[in-house]
């Protein structure tokens, strides 16, 4: 994984395919959000840290 940003051109609603999902790294719990239709485009936090679904509403 890079910690570093870098901009990705103009994007359209159909040119990413978007998940999320609960994965260990480290030993711990993460809520890891991918673009799966682009190499290294995903971001990950430690479970605990992420907004629960009852804190959006």
């Amino acid at each position: 994984m890079t910690l570093e940003a870098e901009a990705v051109g103009s994007q359209t609603e159909d040119d990413g395919d978007v998940v999320a999902a609960v994965d260990e790294i480290d030993g711990q719990s993460h809520l890891v959000i991918a673009d799966i239709a682009r190499d290294k485009t995903w971001l990950s936090m430690v479970e605990r840290d992420a907004a629960s679904l009852e804190a959006w509403r």
